[in-house]
């Protein structure tokens, strides 16, 4: 029987994530004919089916696809496609976990919706690790989705952690721009060729389980996904509800003013052996004000976080909060430094 769905999963060496991954799918309840499409990207040890065990009946429905040499997640996906048969592709990050409904939801929003021709899923906000960061991550990827989103927004991110497309679709835009080697923003850079045509609509019954990690690895990918966003940027010169709003772009910017002056009103007050001069006073207040301002722009998530773990918990968000945004201002700022006028 033909797939109706074909899920497309890159790897590379990281097989204990791929099988918890696979061992969630074969647990997938009422799903139209799917097929499992696992594109192996230059591992050291190539993927083979039966290092992964798979029961006789799930075989039929599993197929590896190798690429000799390791060259990105954006070339895996489009090596997946290429193979693939379903009528929908399903995109899944190899380090997530799927609920047994998650391929059944999927296909209900497109039956129930034939205009419909593209969605994107939620990942749930619950973490195993008992570990401070990842539970804040967590928590600001689902306040986002869920409590801060513009209801009104024409389209979402097309997330490759758990999204879905028509393959004739992605076929007819291109697939993933193969110039990016690493995760960075070609998920981003897709979601503006679909919604020039389509919308992308939230799905928030898809969900996955992700595990976090913890601070340096994200803060690096903050980073660097400011940094090439500006690319993207002085293309299209306007923000929008799918890496930086307007709203988001001030928060960021009052984050480091708050950590700057901070900064500056302390080294005056040092220096002056704690006497208040006029400079300090002034500092002082900027300081203040910008404090006041970016407390109101995160008030939602702040609140969110205090409901969900506590005081203690929502403070610590807010310092590494303000970390956070200061990773993306440098990347952002050496992204427009580098990239230049375009």
């Amino acid at each position: 029987m033909k797939p109706y769905l074909s899920v497309i999963i890159p790897y590379h060496n990281a097989l204990p994530k791929l099988v918890r991954l696979i061992t969630t799918i074969q647990k997938s309840r009422n799903a139209p004919p799917f097929e499992v499409i696992v594109v192996d990207d230059g591992s050291v040890l190539p993927l083979r089916i039966d290092t992964l065990h798979l029961p006789a009946h799930f075989r039929s429905k599993f197929r590896v696809v190798r690429i000799p040499h390791n060259k990105g997640p954006a070339v895996a996906r489009n090596r997946g496609v290429a193979a693939a048969k379903g009528m929908f592709v399903v995109f899944l990050d190899g380090d997530v976990e799927v609920f047994p409904d998650t391929l059944s939801e999927i296909a209900r929003v497109f039956a129930d919706d034939p205009d419909v021709v593209a969605l994107t899923g939620v990942w749930v906000k619950e973490q195993v690790s008992g570990s401070f960061f990842p539970n804040f991550k967590a928590l600001r990827d689902w306040s986002y989705w869920i409590n801060e989103r513009d209801k009104s927004g024409y389209y979402f991110l097309f997330s490759t952690r758990i999204a879905a497309i028509k393959k004739a679709v992605f076929l007819r835009l291109g697939g993933f721009d193969e110039e990016y080697p690493a995760p960075l923003v070609e998920d981003i850079e897709l979601t503006y060729r679909i919604a020039r045509r389509y919308a992308i609509i939230f799905a928030p019954k898809v969900r996955v389980r992700h595990e976090f990690e913890e601070f340096w690895p994200i803060a690096k990918k903050y980073f660097l996904r400011a940094y090439y966003w500006t690319k993207l940027y002085q293309r299209r010169k306007k923000f929008d509800p799918v890496a930086t709003t307007i709203q988001e772009a001030v928060t960021t910017v009052s984050g480091v003013g708050v950590v700057a002056m901070g900064l500056v009103s302390s080294i005056a007050l040092i220096s002056t052996w704690g006497m208040i001069t006029i400079a300090a006073q002034v500092m002082l207040l900027i300081f203040a004000v910008t404090l006041v301002v970016h407390t109101a722009l995160i008030s939602k998530f702040l609140g969110f976080v205090y409901r969900e773990k506590g005081m203690t918990f929502m403070l610590k968000s807010f310092v590494t909060g303000l970390i956070l945004y200061c990773f993306i201002f440098a990347g952002a700022f050496f992204g427009r430094i580098t990239h230049g006028r375009v």
